[in-house]
Formats: structure tokens, C-alpha cells, sequence
């Protein structure tokens, strides 16, 4: 009989198989975001590359009927959908995206043509697209985030790492107008100011937006998580190299591998200074904030310089590294205050930002209350008892006051109910003498029926 709250647990093989058809998913637009990038004359719907995506979108929606199938009546209902576990309701909600979204693309371009250009990144139905294969590669990562503790094995900080990689990278091909990826321009060099709409702008731009990008799947896993040594390295790595081959292949490949070895720099400076220096939660990540995007962008600036020249002055170079710390920080803020919707599934919320505890500390039994020593003072004694009496004063009930034409009366301690008018209250029995008989008829003084 399946019950009226769904689990909230997953097993390993339900969150891998929702990983590997997540996967699937991201892979089809990225085989298509390359086919676009490097044949710009493309201009059908039917190619394989949209062949891959259409099909993971397909595969996606079974695996997310299959993980909804242990836990949903025959008939599902509103209410029984809304007590899914979270893991699963911002999959689903992605995966009706995806479907909107993909039907109304193959309308889009039926009608109105393919895409060309800057038209890539602002079509509706693509935002549609981009934004449900976010959700959707984040439930694996979810769904481990329901497991009890903060420590990572090996798999799941495998699984964890990758569901957050999918979840961005969708974000980093959308935004490649402005992004710090796929493109080496590092100013004109000229004597004269620079424009304010330019392209040197949208670069400065880029420089802000893939800060956000990068830090974000690190801060929400570290919200979770202890993350493992090299976890940090890799969310910024992968998606660097990756932007590259699908954009820039043509290019040296200097600006990925030196963000890359950058981002394993700041990762290392950062822990050895978190062993050195005792910082709480929020202050740890704020620096965090402040300082890895500092030095990556430090660290490409200067590799440019070198390979094909700076051409900002120091102006420019200062603003663009300070606004990058601030973005870093405030970003880091956010992210530690955002937090997400409750389960309706009667689970234990989730640890808030800046207490870093263990979550399965919130089941653990209560300590016992420590016995009073035996060697209590005479003056504790007396003060305990005070207390004892006090609260026995305030435990008894208030005497009802006297109406009008009744005397007002001591009330009787031993007896067992309020008397009521006309009736005399039925004594209690004490030691040694047993209780006085009452009239059939009023058993409802006593809560028993007369024998």
C-alpha cells in the first residue's frame, strides 16, 4: 500500500540513473551548441545533433515517471504531486519546461527559421530549454543532499560534482555573449577612452557574470557538504576547458589552462589559510567570495599580458579586479542566505547557512538531565522547595467567584469535581476508609458507571 507521504529517500541506483539521463540531456546541447558555432549555414531542424538532445529529453521524462512510480498512488492528485520530496518536484517542474520549451521550438523554427547569432541566446523557447535542463541535472545532486550527514564518499562526491557540473554548463553555453570563455580580447589598446557600449563593456561584463557562474555550484555544495580536496578545482576547470573545445578550439588553449591552474592556486592558498585561521562559517565563505575570483582573474590578466598583450590601462585593470571581489563576495552572501523550500514529507529541514553541523546531530537523543548533587546547601534546599510550592500554587484551579444570592466557599481539596449548584461535591476517599456510594444517576461525576 504506497503511503500518503512520499519517501524522501533515494537509493544510489536511482540517483545514478537519473544522472546518467541528465547527462544525456546536457550532451545533446552542447553536440548542438558546437554544430551551430562551427556551422553557421546550418539551417534545418532535423540533424542529429538535435536528434540527441530531443531523445534525452524523452529519456529524462521516463526516468523521472519511473522514480515517481514507488511513490505516487494509482491516481495521482494535486496534493499527493505537491508532497513529492523536493528532489523530484524541481526535476518535474524542469522537465515541463523542456517540454514547452521544446515544443515550441520546433514550431519556432518551422515558422521564423533557425537562430543566427546574438538571436541564439535570446530565443523564448530556448530560454525555455536552457532553464529546464537546469533542474533537471540538479536532482541526482538533490537527491544525495536527503542523505543524512555532511561527509562525501568517493561515489557520491562523484555523483554530487558531475549533477552540479550539468546543472551549470547549460547556464555557461547560454551566456557565452557574455562570458569570460571563448572569446581573447583584452582591449583594443588605443590612447583614446573607452566606449561605454563597446565590445571592451560586454567583456567586463563577462568577467562579473562568470564570476557568479563559477562560484555558485561551489557555494551550494559547501552549504551541504565538507567538500572533498580538488572539488572546487574541477567546478571551475571543466567547465573553462569545455567552453574552450566547443568555441575556441581554433585558439591557443592558454586562457582555459591558466583558469584552471588559477582555480587549483586559490583552492590550496584558501585551505591552508582556513587550518591557519579560525573563521566561522559565513566569514570563511565570504572570503572565499572575495578572494578565489581575485586571483583567477588576476592570474588570466597577467598569462594575457604576456602571450597577446593587455590592452586596458590601469584603470581599467583595477576596477575590473575590484568589481570581481565585490561580485564574489555579495555572491557568496546571497547564496548562504538562500534557503530552499521545505520537504512536505515530514522530513528534518535542512541545516541552516553559517552552522555547518551535522545533520544527523538533529536526531540525536537528548542528553540526560544531570542529577542534583546530594550536597545541595540549605539554602538551595529552600529555595528549590519556595519554587516547588510556587508551582503548585499556580497548578491549582481558580475558584469560580459567587453569583449572586451564594456565599462564597473555601473550595474542598478532596473533592474529585467542582461541585455544582444545589449539589454537594463527593468526597474522595482517604487512607483507610473507602469511597462514599453514589446515586444512580450521577455517574457523570465520577466518570464511571454506577454498579
Amino acid at each position: 500500500m504506497t503511503s500518503s507521504v512520499p519517501s524522501a529517500s533515494f537509493s544510489a541506483r536511482e540517483r545514478w540513473v537519473l544522472l546518467v539521463a541528465s547527462a544525456w540531456l546536457v550532451s545533446g546541447l552542447q553536440l548542438d551548441a558546437y554544430a551551430h558555432a562551427t556551422t553557421p549555414e546550418l539551417e534545418t531542424f532535423w540533424t542529429p545533433w538535435h536528434g540527441v538532445l530531443y531523445s534525452g529529453i524523452a529519456v529524462s521524462g521516463l526516468t523521472l515517471v519511473w522514480l515517481m512510480r514507488s511513490r505516487l498512488p494509482v491516481i495521482p492528485t494535486y496534493r499527493t504531486l505537491l508532497a513529492l520530496p523536493n528532489a523530484l518536484r524541481i526535476p518535474l517542474i524542469g522537465m515541463a519546461l523542456l517540454l514547452v520549451g521544446g515544443g515550441v521550438d520546433t514550431l519556432w523554427h518551422n515558422i521564423f527559421g533557425i537562430e543566427q547569432g546574438l538571436e541564439i541566446f535570446v530565443s523564448p523557447s530556448h530560454e525555455f530549454i536552457i532553464l529546464g535542463m537546469v533542474l533537471v541535472a540538479a536532482g541526482p545532486a538533490l537527491m544525495l543532499a536527503g542523505k543524512p550527514g555532511r561527509g562525501l564518499s568517493a561515489a557520491d562526491g562523484t555523483l554530487a560534482c558531475i549533477s552540479a557540473l550539468l546543472s551549470v554548463l547549460p547556464l555557461h553555453i547560454y551566456s557565452l555573449h557574455a562570458s569570460i570563455f571563448g572569446t581573447t580580447f583584452f582591449g583594443r589598446g588605443d590612447a583614446g577612452p573607452v566606449r561605454i557600449f563597446s565590445t571592451d563593456a560586454q567583456v567586463m561584463h563577462g568577467y562579473l557574470f562568470s564570476t557568479v557562474l563559477l562560484l555558485v555550484p561551489i557555494l551550494m555544495m559547501g552549504r551541504r557538504w565538507r567538500l572533498p580536496i580538488g572539488v572546487p578545482t574541477v567546478l571551475v576547470a571543466v567547465p573553462a576547458l569545455l567552453m574552450h573545445l566547443m568555441f575556441s578550439s581554433d585558439d591557443g588553449w592558454w586562457p582555459a589552462l591558466t583558469v584552471a591552474g588559477a582555480a587549483a592556486g586559490a583552492e590550496l592558498v584558501l585551505r591552508v589559510a582556513g587550518r591557519a585561521v579560525r573563521w566561522s562559517a559565513d566569514v570563511r565563505w565570504f572570503v572565499v567570495g572575495l578572494v578565489a575570483p581575485l586571483i583567477v582573474c588576476a592570474a588570466l590578466l597577467i598569462a594575457a599580458d604576456r602571450v597577446v598583450g593587455v590592452g586596458w590601462n590601469v584603470h581599467m585593470v583595477s576596477g575590473l579586479l575590484t568589481l570581481v571581489a565585490i561580485t564574489g563576495g555579495l555572491t557568496a552572501l546571497i547564496a548562504r542566505r538562500v534557503e530552499p523550500p521545505s520537504d512536505r514529507t515530514g522530513t528534518a529541514p535542512a541545516t541552516p547557512a553559517g552552522t555547518d553541523r551535522d545533520p544527523a546531530a538533529a536526531t540525536a537523543p537528548a542528553p540526560a538531565t544531570e542529577p542534583v548533587p546530594a550536597a545541595a546547601t540549605a539554602d538551595e534546599q529552600a529555595a528549590a522547595t519556595a519554587d516547588e510550592q510556587a508551582a503548585a500554587t499556580a497548578a491549582k484551579p481558580v475558584v469560580p467567584a459567587a453569583t449572586a444570592g451564594q456565599p462564597l466557599t473555601a473550595p474542598d481539596e478532596h473533592a474529585t469535581a467542582p461541585a455544582t449548584a444545589g449539589k454537594p461535591a463527593v468526597p474522595a476517599a482517604t487512607a483507610g476508609q473507602p469511597a462514599a456510594p453514589v446515586a444512580a444517576g450521577d455517574e457523570s461525576r465520577t466518570g464511571v458507571p454506577a454498579s
